[in-house]
């Protein structure tokens, strides 16, 4: 298969290694905003560097459309090269987000079903061994009637200032994984939100109108109750958990050797010696579980596993996260266009 790459940036590179290792991809096509930026990957992983342009027309360096495209380009040239991809007839890979508002992100939508293409998001979480055996465990019933959740996706240290005027926010940046694996694993939507969010960290968050802590408390369609909090401040290490709390048992995803957390208890454990320092240490295995299965997607041997519309559930999410923490009010998720 012949694939290409848009974007070369820290996850984008990462997929480039992870592609240029995988035995069905015979050629790799790398193309980003920055030409230099391309070469220098391509150089590391063996692929060959084009123009942007060149993957939707087959020409230049490109010599033929490609199979599929993967986007891991800025956030803000995602729905127009789903969109390109999709009137060019080419299957797509997306880190997520679609787009950072609603609008943008049903245009993309529309483009995609108007075209009868694929169109994958990553959401790496749904690979990640522990989700997929809690999701196993909730639907089998061996945790009883689910009562409570508890999520929390905590970085080790914040992002550039740069970067949080084009985050789209905690909520949309952070916790829409969150957003996303609590309806996965849980099988049920969620009815309504209730948000809120500190700035009392570093200055750069509040000068970008965005928080550095948020927690939200979300009531699912069957009366589960479910909470998933967030902060870009955990000098401990990357810490992502989910707990999920039933009539028959309890169940933690993330509880390992190198989560980081210390046990105030005289007899508990220790901090660990080699605590996760970030997203893509912690998640390696499922962010390349993600990119061989859309490669099988586009083979035609195994179904979208988490198509466009996906994104568009957990973005609805975020922006009544939005909503609540702006107007300090529970926020009913038929307020939210888009359902």
């Amino acid at each position: 298969m012949r694939i290409g790459l848009i974007g070369t940036g820290r996850i984008g590179t990462f997929h480039a290694e992870a592609l240029s290792r995988h035995p069905a991809v015979d050629a790799l096509l790398l193309a980003d905003a920055d030409p230099e930026r391309a070469a220098r990957t391509a150089v590391r992983t063996g692929a060959s560097a084009v123009a942007v342009e060149d993957l939707f027309t087959g020409a230049g360096g490109a010599r033929g459309l490609p199979d599929a495209v993967v986007i891991c380009s800025a956030t803000s040239a995602h729905a127009g090269l789903i969109a390109r991809a999709a009137r060019a007839g080419l299957p797509v890979f997306c880190e997520k987000p679609i787009a950072l508002d609603l609008p943008g992100t049903l245009a993309a939508l529309a483009e995609v079903e108007a075209a009868g293409s694929v169109l994958q998001l990553g959401f790496m979480r749904r690979f990640d061994a522990g989700y997929g055996e809690a999701r196993a465990a909730v639907a089998e019933g061996r945790l009883g009637r689910l009562h409570t959740v508890r999520a929390t996706t905590s970085d080790p240290a914040p992002p550039p200032a740069a970067y949080l005027p084009l985050s789209g926010g905690l909520y949309r940046d952070c916790l829409v994984h969150d957003f996303d694996i609590l309806r996965w694993v849980t099988g049920r939507e969620v009815g309504e939100v209730y948000a809120t969010g500190s700035d009392a960290g570093p200055a750069m968050f509040r000068a970008a109108g965005d928080v550095d802590t948020a927690a939200v408390l979300l009531t699912l369609d069957d009366g589960t109750l479910a909470t998933t909090t967030a902060t870009r401040c955990n000098g401990a290490g990357y810490d992502v958990r989910m707990e999920l709390a039933g009539e028959l048992d309890q169940l933690a995803v993330g509880l390992d050797d190198r989560t980081p957390l210390t046990s105030a208890e005289p007899d508990g454990p220790g901090a660990p010696a080699k605590p996760w320092p970030g997203f893509l240490e912690r998640f390696a295995p499922a962010y390349e579980a993600e990119l061989d299965a859309f490669l099988r997607v586009v083979r035609g041997e195994l179904a979208n596993p988490c198509d466009g519309r996906e994104a568009l559930h957990a973005l609805r999410i975020a922006e009544a996260c939005e909503i609540s923490r702006r107007e300090r009010r529970p926020v009913a998720m038929t307020e939210i266009p888009g359902g």
